[in-house]
């Protein structure tokens, strides 16, 4: 599974770090919201095309926050 793309809505701590995470496997796209930084809860959406992906990404960064993308390096080759 490759990552394409990070974004974090800018408060450190468990009870109040957002991230949101955009995967791709093969034909398959990946939404991960997290609540609570690493060790935190997670909720998974699986979507068929990478419109659809964003279209949650997109709800997902609209809750309160000052969300930023974070980089992701590129997959070694």
């Amino acid at each position: 599974m490759e990552q394409r793309k990070h974004w974090w809505n800018g408060k450190w701590g468990r009870a109040a770090r957002k991230d949101v995470y955009l995967r791709v496997s093969g034909d398959q796209w990946y939404v991960e919201q997290r609540a609570g930084g690493a060790e935190g809860v997670s909720h998974f959406f699986e979507y068929s095309s990478e419109e659809d992906a964003l279209n949650t990404v997109r709800m997902l960064l609209a809750a309160p926050g000052d969300w930023r993308e974070l980089s992701v390096r590129p997959p070694s080759r």
